[in-house]
């Protein structure tokens, strides 16, 4: 007999929903009451077609029954009673997973509350510094397009077909060359679109590095490009004159609650665009396969910076042509997660700081060299990362430049096909770094880089005994 099925709790959640009882859905299913009462309890498995007759019954979309999705509303609400606010109230892990569980709507309406508190929270904060200097201008919003962007593109496994047709079919029409991309893409803007490129001085520029004048039809281009730089900038430029249907497509998705998050996804996914053109799919992704994905080469044969490399690389994701499976985030010196994707499996904090151990953070002492690390999670799993700085340049001596690291990862059992794990013992236990997702959820109580006590442990203070943290448990025997 199949294994229960774990989903039991989630058709349960969907039958009360919609008001419907368990006599009504399983006629409609065509099974019996009984067995349906067996499988909301999960001690009946729920198979294919069943699930099917469910889809057609809800109208209901199957991503939102995947075992990624379910384990994503599970670590972002427990993410977010890792709150101090919630510290009163004894919460256990196991009590938030079983409410994300059984009730998802309700774990997503709490998970809402939460993200309008932080937001209304960071206003407060805005509207105290700004009440400050006399300034109120800029304090309106609460909600983060950013995040909500963030989480359209992880719901899509980062993977955009239309766009990846697109931009394939834009090599065919516009006969583009790799050696000479720049003069290819400059010619299609011309011949198809009536677009003039025009490379300006950055005192020009006044500090951008693309400025598209939609009346004069002229594209200007800083000086500070490179060339790789500038056939980016110029297939997002015809990602916004060719693709218009599958970008506004793809923005109108219910998850986008403003026109800024709207607008910030149309940006992002002609990115995407870009990237595809710059380094188109099966090219790109026998190339990495052949070199072990080697990222320097890599971004050095499609003309690419590091970033975008290691961005494209999360995007390969078609049905019979995956890619190894990555995880990717980027992070500032003081900490701020500023982009993350994860289609290893990894789940990143969005409430809270990240772990301090990982690799992405140690890159910063050793600017402009790759580090690994082999890592392991509380759960135990193990990751091999790679990480690097890059430079965000600003243009001239005295203009001011940013430097954020790029981390990409995997789970161990890819690491054997990056040419980084050459002479790396992935088996080897002493080599392995233990981090966490953030301190409030991480149960090691033996890190000395912990800045929070755990949600799962009270705090214990002992006056008399110091251990390897202030929230470390010690005994005075």
């Amino acid at each position: 007999m199949a294994d229960p099925s774990p989903l039991g709790a989630k058709v349960r959640s969907l039958r009360r929903r919609e008001g419907m009882s368990q006599a009504r859905l399983a006629t409609r299913l065509g099974i019996s009451a009984s067995y349906l009462n067996l499988i909301e309890h999960n001690r009946r498995a729920l198979p294919a077609p069943l699930l099917i007759k469910l889809a057609d019954v809800f109208a209901l979309d199957l991503r939102e029954l995947s075992a990624d999705h379910d384990q994503r509303l599970q670590a972002d609400l427990l993410e977010a009673f890792g709150d101090p606010l919630f510290d009163p109230h004894d919460l256990t892990a196991a009590e938030v997973r079983e409410l994300a569980a059984s009730y998802p709507p309700v774990a997503r309406a709490v998970l809402a509350l939460y993200q309008g508190y932080r937001g209304a929270r960071e206003a407060v904060d805005t509207l105290t510094a700004k009440l400050t200097d006399g300034d109120l201008s800029g304090v309106d919003s609460t909600r983060l397009p950013t995040e909500e962007v963030s989480d359209l593109i992880q719901r899509h496994m980062n993977h955009f077909p239309a766009l990846e047709q697109g931009a394939e079919e834009l090599w065919r029409r516009a006969r583009l060359d790799g050696e000479d991309l720049y003069g290819g893409l400059c010619r299609h803007l011309r011949d198809a679109h009536g677009i003039r490129v025009q490379l300006e001085t950055t005192a020009a520029m006044r500090g951008a590095m693309r400025r598209y004048d939609p009346e004069r039809r002229v594209l200007h281009l800083s000086e500070l490009l490179r060339r790789g730089s500038r056939n980016f900038q110029l297939a997002h430029q015809v990602g916004l004159a060719e693709q218009q249907d599958a970008l506004r497509r793809l923005a109108e998705d219910p998850m986008l609650t403003s026109d800024p998050a709207r607008a910030l996804a149309r940006v992002a996914l002609a990115n995407y665009f870009a990237a595809a053109v710059l380094m188109p799919y099966e090219r790109f992704l026998e190339a990495a396969r052949a070199e072990r994905y080697d990222l320097e080469l890599l971004g050095h044969r499609f003309r690419a910076g590091f970033e975008q490399t290691c961005h494209r690389l999360t995007t390969l994701r078609r049905a019979g042509a995956e890619g190894v499976p990555f995880h990717m985030v980027r992070v500032d010196v003081a900490g701020n997660i500023s982009k993350r994707f994860s289609a290893s499996g990894l789940r990143f904090a969005r409430f809270s700081g990240a772990c301090p151990r990982w690799n992405v953070f140690s890159a910063f002492t050793t600017p402009g060299m790759i580090r690994t690390q082999l890592s392991q999670m509380p759960d135990g799993t193990t990751w091999f990362w790679v990480a690097r700085t890059v430079r965000k340049e600003g243009g001239g001596y005295h203009a001011p430049h940013s430097l954020l690291a790029v981390a990409l990862g995997c789970e161990v059992s890819h690491a054997r096909e990056l040419v980084y794990a050459e002479g790396v013992d992935l088996e080897s236990r002493t080599a392995l770094v233990p981090v966490g997702l953030t301190c409030r959820l991480c149960e090691r109580m033996d890190c000395e880089q912990r800045a929070f006590p755990p949600l799962q442990h009270p705090l214990d203070v002992n006056e008399n005994v110091r251990g390897v943290s202030f929230y470390a448990p010690v005994s005075d025997g």
